[in-house]
């Protein structure tokens, strides 16, 4: 074992002792404990894993997926993927075969009204877009949309009705929408990145990033494809996307990068208001958007536009100034979310230079990880997410229990 994966290693277990008891929720938010970015949910994922790997006791990974399902688990509209009851049924797919059969029940009661709730969703999205409304980012996103809905649903029931009308909706989604002549993007938002109002964004908003913005859809769309899964339309509407990103890439010395979001203003001008790349993080930045894009490069069979965001991603990767810009160690922000994306990427690359980047990345990882720094311990911003990765690096292998599906990046 190198010293940079046996130092991962040692970091690992002391993640996993700083959250090996599971704590009650705050008591005016019991639902906290069902949300995968930030709860039991989303840190059960970490000692499923970690048993699974490593073959250790079932128990630790059995309190927190518990405490994930105690109490009342919503299947409410305002639910998705990272919250209430598709993200505890999320969590339930990662359940090693030996451990199934004790919550055989509990997965069975809450995938059917996780699919009732997709086809609801589906059903309000699709009467919106016949009304000629603007979306909104808990209509389609990963987080809580129906993107979220469908990366679920591609794990569980890859033939079942709910994936394909989800499917059907994305194509819908990625046609012009032209009330009052605005001619705008399918996929544009009523309101600012913050989801508020803002004077910078009078009229909304188009949004690029994988957990709130077309490119969410577009690695559904791809994941699918790669499964042999298509509905009506599917190739248009994914050439329609990888269109819209071509438009809006810009160029720099260091390589192709996108905004985070245009305004209505960008839009008439043809240019964003962004002058230089952000962090190249899953959530908004270049890394994200181009496993996207090299996801629809193999799904649509098109070598040139997988050899683009392939030479993307690597120079993203190996930018100083760009990198310099990542501050954090978690998911969607930070380190684990980079490393985790460049493992996934390099496994399906065609350019040889991306099978570099994990070794690389993961050094920088695991030098950054410092359990309980920050005090989060969620998926998405904390110490489960940073500890998942490292998992990755430590054991030099892909996930076994797929948790990284609900990044859609596998």
């Amino acid at each position: 074992m190198t010293a940079p994966v046996a130092t991962a290693a040692a970091i690992l277990e002391q993640y996993t002792d700083h959250l090996a008891e599971p704590t009650p929720p705050p008591a005016d938010e019991p639902w906290a404990a069902q949300s995968l970015a930030d709860g039991a949910a989303g840190i059960s994922l970490l000692h499923v894993e970690i048993a699974s790997r490593y073959g250790g006791s079932w128990r630790a990974a059995h309190r927190w997926i518990t405490a994930a399902a105690s109490g009342t688990v919503s299947a409410a509209d305002t639910t998705g993927l990272f919250l209430g009851a598709p993200a505890v049924g999320f969590l339930l797919t990662t359940v090693p075969p030996p451990f199934q059969h004790l919550y055989d029940p509990a997965r069975k009661t809450l995938h059917r009204h996780i699919t009732d709730l997709a086809h609801r969703r589906v059903d309000a999205a699709l009467a919106r877009v016949r009304a000629r409304d603007l979306a909104t980012f808990g209509e389609y996103d990963l987080f809580y949309g129906l993107t979220g809905l469908g990366a679920y649903v591609l794990r569980t029931d890859p033939e079942g009705a709910a994936l394909e009308r989800v499917l059907q909706y994305l194509v819908a989604l990625t046609r012009p929408l032209a009330p009052d002549g605005r001619g705008l993007p399918g996929w544009w938002v009523s309101h600012d990145p913050a989801r508020g109002e803002s004077p910078h964004f009078p009229a909304g908003h188009g949004n690029f990033g994988a957990a709130h913005g077309i490119t969410g859809p577009l690695l559904l769309l791809a994941q699918a494809m790669r499964r042999g899964i298509t509905v009506d339309g599917h190739r248009e509407a994914m050439w329609t996307i990888c269109e819209h990103l071509g438009d809006w890439c810009q160029h720099s010395p260091a390589g192709p990068w996108w905004p985070e979001h245009i305004s209505r203003r960008d839009l008439d001008r043809g240019r964003p208001h962004h002058d230089a790349p952000a962090r190249p993080s899953w959530c908004y930045g270049t890394t994200g958007i181009a496993r996207a894009g090299q996801l629809a490069g193999l799904a649509l069979r098109a070598r040139d536009l997988q050899a683009f965001y392939e030479d993307a991603l690597y120079r993203a990767l190996t930018d100083p100034e760009q990198l310099a810009r990542v501050t954090d160690t978690g998911l969607c922000h930070g380190w684990a979310g980079i490393y985790q994306t460049a493992v996934r990427a390099a496994a399906d690359a065609l350019d040889p230079r991306l099978r570099t980047l994990p070794k690389s990345l993961g050094v920088i990882l695991a030098a950054q990880a410092q359990p309980g720094e920050p005090a989060a311990t969620g998926l998405i911003n904390g110490d489960a997410g940073t500890a998942l990765a490292l998992t990755t690096f430590a054991s030099q292998q892909a996930p076994i229990t797929g948790w990284d599906a609900c990044l859609l990046i596998n």
